[in-house]
């Protein structure tokens, strides 16, 4: 799974963390002029733009003493939102029973995109079931993962055909 750079998420996991929040994953897409850094929080009784505001504002100010992305770049602290994307195994575990949309690096039965069920999840293997098939992915040929909401299950929508 594509992750910010060890040392963004070790320098910013801590700061969102010590204010009381989530980190559920950091999402880095550098650029010389229009880079992106996007951190995802959560917590227990949901997230408000005040939160958003609060994690900015101290992430901030660290960036810009420790000065670890040397190009332009846009801050974004956002709630992972209804379809909440996946960073790590864990996170497949407590969605347990929930559909998720995995894209792979490489495909798997001959499919790159995988709309299924999390059946279970044993060590770094997710298994999916899709339709009665059933798919186990390794997390580390995910290239992204991200929950899909039961309107747009019921909609029909996210096939990953």
């Amino acid at each position: 799974m594509k992750q910010a750079p060890v040392h963004l998420v070790n320098l910013i996991e801590p700061i969102v963390e010590g204010l009381g929040y989530e980190c559920v994953g950091i999402d880095y897409h550098p650029h010389p002029k229009h880079g992106l850094l996007r951190i995802y929080i959560d917590s227990p009784d949901g997230i408000l733009v005040d939160d958003c505001s609060k994690v900015s504002h101290q992430i901030s100010g660290v960036l810009d003493v420790e000065d670890p992305i040397p190009d332009n770049y846009q801050l974004e602290v956002s709630s992972p939102g209804t379809e909440r994307p996946f960073f790590h195994v864990h996170q497949f575990e407590q969605f347990i029973g929930s559909t998720v949309l995995v894209n792979v690096y490489h495909a798997i039965a001959g499919r790159k995109k995988i709309t299924g069920v999390i059946e279970k999840v044993v060590d770094d293997i997710i298994t999916l079931r899709e339709a009665g098939q059933i798919f186990e992915v390794p997390f580390d040929a995910m290239s992204k993962a991200r929950l899909v909401p039961d309107y747009l299950i019921e909609k029909g929508g996210r096939h990953g055909k």
